[in-house]
């Protein structure tokens, strides 16, 4: 295990990869950003090392010589680390994998074709509290959407977060609606739609339209009974 900083002040980032060699060429790159603290540790040890490190952000591949084994470990994170946000590093960007991410309870997914460049990037967003998906995730995302039944967004305790209308907004958002199409649809006017955009942002602790299909998508996902 090796951390490149005690600066409380820093982000906590904890890099754990099946591939020794690709996780120190992770932790390399994301060592170039001042404002991260990283430490690496073999995958084995990711939970031990989590429970004492307590990141912010925890970088995990998806283990795939057991197809579920990296998204055991992410659950049994969020148990043992409930405040830190962890991001899946995907071998490739198969659908039902991008879905089981965000269902296990990842906030971002990183896709290993992609450029290591955007990765610092993508650690600060997902620790400022945004979900990271890219366009081709995002596309997996919106297919398990159309295809899923319609579910209520919830909080952790199953309390429902947003009102009906709001609802409503989000569904027609996830199908790739404008605002103005929106207000079309509902026979609402346009600022009144926007007004239902903040409250939604505001109430689902994101962003923008995208990570509202994220966090869709990854309810709906856990909607849908296993195969199994």
């Amino acid at each position: 295990m090796h951390s490149s900083s005690n600066d409380r002040e820093n982000i906590r980032v904890l890099v754990a990869d099946t591939a020794l060699l690709t996780g120190r060429l992770i932790a390399a790159i994301l060592r170039r950003d001042r404002a991260l603290a990283v430490t690496e540790t073999g995958a084995g040890s990711v939970l031990t090392t989590a429970t004492t490190l307590t990141p912010h952000v925890v970088i995990i591949g998806e283990q795939r010589q057991d197809a579920h084994d990296g998204f055991e470990i992410l659950k049994e994170l969020r148990l043992a680390v409930p405040n830190t946000r962890i991001i899946v590093l995907l071998d490739c960007r198969d659908r039902n994998l991008v879905v089981e991410a965000f269902r296990s309870g990842a906030r971002g997914v990183f896709c290993r074709n992609d450029s290591l460049k955007l990765l610092t990037r993508c650690v600060r967003k997902v620790h400022e509290g945004q979900i990271w998906v890219r366009g081709p995730e995002l596309e997996c995302l919106l297919e398990t959407l159309a295809e899923a039944p319609a579910t209520r967004l919830v909080d952790i305790q199953g309390a429902t977060l947003l009102s009906k209308r709001e609802q409503d907004v989000v569904r027609f958002l996830a199908e790739g609606f404008t605002n103005q199409e929106i207000a079309t649809e509902l026979k609402l006017s346009h600022n009144t739609i926007k007004n239902y955009m903040f409250r939604i942002f505001n109430k689902l602790g994101v962003s923008n339209r995208v990570e509202v299909v994220a966090y869709a998508a990854s309810q709906r996902a856990a909607a849908v009974p296993d195969e199994s």
